[in-house]
């Protein structure tokens, strides 16, 4: 079977989004990215361009209360028995 490079579209709240970022920026920036169990670099690969998608979504980035509006994000992504 030849690779297939058609894009596909990905649905997701910027809350979402957020979480996300946050989480694949935090996991490259303490390391935690260098000890996942990839099979193959591939993988990581991925997410580092998923990263790099994401990133310019995230207008708060660099706002002084990025934190504030992670935790936000992050309670209305959070399951409700969590």
């Amino acid at each position: 079977m030849a690779a297939d490079h058609r894009p596909v579209t990905l649905s997701l709240r910027y809350d979402e989004v957020l979480v996300l970022s946050d989480l694949l920026a935090r996991w490259e920036a303490d390391g935690t990215m260098d000890g996942l169990p990839f099979q193959d670099q591939a993988e990581r690969r991925v997410l580092w361009d998923l990263a790099a998608t994401l990133e310019p979504l995230v207008g708060e980035a660099f706002s002084s209360n990025y934190a504030d509006v992670v935790a936000r994000a992050r309670a209305a992504v959070r399951d409700e028995s969590a």
